[in-house]
């Protein structure tokens, strides 16, 4: 069973909390089942984003119910273009959630975060 997009958001900021890297909820999209951009701001200029891996990668992560791939083969990438990114993802799905997180190291949490 998948959880609720929603709340998979609270958990993973929860975990983002734990280690000590402060992470919001950027945009709020569908509670139930609303894709999900990770964006790994690096205070630098540049970020690293993560959204929903092709289903391929369902089926090699054993099981689990959310996986996530790197959305720019440049990573990191300037911070204007992972915006101008995300504002094509927003344009082709309204319900999607963007997570931000500020992390100079570019950790992102997403190997611990499932389901």
């Amino acid at each position: 069973m998948r959880l609720k997009t929603a709340l998979w958001v609270a958990a993973y900021l929860r975990r983002c909390q734990v280690e000590g890297v402060s992470g919001v909820v950027r945009r709020r999209g569908a509670e139930e089942a609303g894709a999900v951009f990770v964006r790994i701001s690096r205070l630098d200029g540049t970020s690293d984003l993560f959204g929903p891996a092709p289903q391929s990668a369902f089926e090699a992560a054993e099981g689990a119910a959310r996986a996530f791939a790197q959305s720019l083969a440049e990573q990191p990438a300037a911070d204007a273009a992972v915006e101008n990114y995300l504002a094509r993802e927003v344009r082709f799905d309204p319900d999607i959630w963007i997570v931000e997180v500020e992390d100079r190291a570019g950790r992102n949490f997403l190997d611990i975060v499932s389901g």
